[in-house]
């Protein structure tokens, strides 16, 4: 059975390119919202998170430490435009395994997935 990834991001295009790119080797949720990724990681079985930071209403810093309380188990990894390194900082001591910075390039998001996977 395919390993599932939730991918949360308020901009489309990004969930339709990363929903591309990890498509063919796992099976892939999307969320347009934190409040939505809430409500799918307690409604389905997810193996790993794909966050971005950069949301309205509830960013991903938000979102993740609401998801600790029900979903700490799953690993996170952040996906960020932003060039703040406070951002990432703050994201992995939150306890986040990885961040990839946007744009971010096809092969590098596989293999950080993979590793992540690997690891656990």
């Amino acid at each position: 059975m395919k390993k599932r990834i939730l991918v949360v991001d308020d901009d489309g295009m990004n969930l339709t390119r990363t929903k591309i790119i990890l498509g063919k080797d796992y099976d892939v949720l999307l969320a347009n919202s934190g409040v939505e990724a809430l409500v799918k990681l307690k409604s389905e079985q997810v193996d790993m998170v794909l966050l971005d930071i950069d949301m309205p209403e509830m960013n991903g810093i938000e979102t993740f430490e609401r998801m600790k309380g029900f979903a700490s188990g799953i690993p996170v990894i952040f996906l960020t435009a932003s060039g703040l390194e406070e951002d990432v900082q703050n994201a992995i001591k939150l306890g986040a395994v990885n961040y990839l910075k946007k744009p971010f390039r096809p092969q590098e998001l596989l293999k950080r997935v993979t590793q992540e996977f690997e690891q656990a």
